[in-house]
């Protein structure tokens, strides 16, 4: 099912998003993972690869096994890191014909050793090039994009950004869905500044739920994303004690989908980090149906 069948169909959609493993360990981590949080029926799954692409058949073929053996749409991401447009366009034509019917379409980070983003000879250098190349070559592709409720850290503002989102949209984007952020009232923001531009498509906020307190500063420095001071406070009077963190970590997520739900949001795309405990909270509080 491609994404504007599956926002039709599913107010709100609830969507996963995991990455490959670097192991077989990992692998039945995962699945084991996945066996749980298929039971609340999620929309989506989503899975990301490497820097640099480096697992960029590895996601396809995750993305297979997940439809397979849980018969549950997926997304595969997709950037324009390293890759010619010949070698998008046979990507493409890899997924499509492996049953993929959804890209996440990204620029992508630069690899590592790299301060910025490179095209490399006859490639792309932004994410509406390659939204543009996806209509192209499999109009029929649902294809969601990357939004920054706090604006994008390359961007000098976010205005600017807005614009830069408009082109996703106008070359060909199915839905927006959102960096992670820890301030509601930033993602309201966001989502009406993108209706003030004509971006009527669905606007998806991401969720990372807290689990560790020093992972989520990591992330949160690299992304730009803000962290509410109160909340930083709470979990730093607790950071030697995890069970702790995963507790305040977890409710505070409730409160936030809770609002977003409430607000009438289109889905929530949770960060799951490929771990099911926080996740599988959050959905059980929000009420969502389990099968099982």
């Amino acid at each position: 099912m491609r994404l504007p069948e599956i926002f039709q169909q599913r107010q709100p959609a609830i969507s996963i998003e995991i990455f490959p493993p670097k192991s077989s360990q990992g692998d039945t981590a995962l699945f084991a993972s996945l066996e749980r949080l298929a039971s609340f029926q999620p929309a989506f799954i989503s899975c990301t690869y490497g820097a640099g692409g480096s697992t960029r058949s590895r996601t396809v073929e995750l993305c297979q096994q997940i439809q397979s053996q849980f018969q549950i749409p997926t997304t595969a991401h997709f950037t324009c890191v390293g890759s010619t447009r010949v070698e998008l366009q046979d990507w493409l034509t890899y997924a499509s014909e492996a049953g993929i019917q959804n890209i996440m379409a990204l620029r992508g980070d630069p690899p590592q050793g790299q301060e910025s983003f490179q095209q490399v000879e006859g490639g792309l250098s932004y994410a509406n090039e390659l939204v543009s190349l996806i209509r192209e070559h499999s109009p029929n592709m649902g294809i969601g994009v990357a939004g920054y409720p706090e604006k994008h850290p390359e961007a000098p503002n976010l205005p600017t950004d807005l614009d830069n989102l408009k082109r996703k949209v106008d070359a060909g984007a199915d839905a927006v869905f959102t960096q992670l952020f820890y301030e509601n009232s930033n993602f309201f923001r966001f989502r009406d500044a993108c209706r003030a531009r004509d971006i009527a498509i669905p606007i998806v906020p991401g969720i990372m739920p807290i689990t560790e307190f020093a992972r989520i500063k990591r992330i949160t420095s690299m992304c730009g994303a803000i962290f509410p001071t109160e909340l930083a406070s709470r979990l730093e009077a607790v950071q030697e004690d995890s069970a702790a963190q995963f507790e305040i970590g977890v409710n505070y997520a409730i409160e936030q989908c809770e609002q977003l739900l409430q607000a009438g949001v289109p889905g929530i795309h949770f960060y799951a980090l490929n771990k099911s405990e926080a996740c599988d909270r959050i959905l059980a509080a929000l009420g969502v149906p389990q099968n099982g």
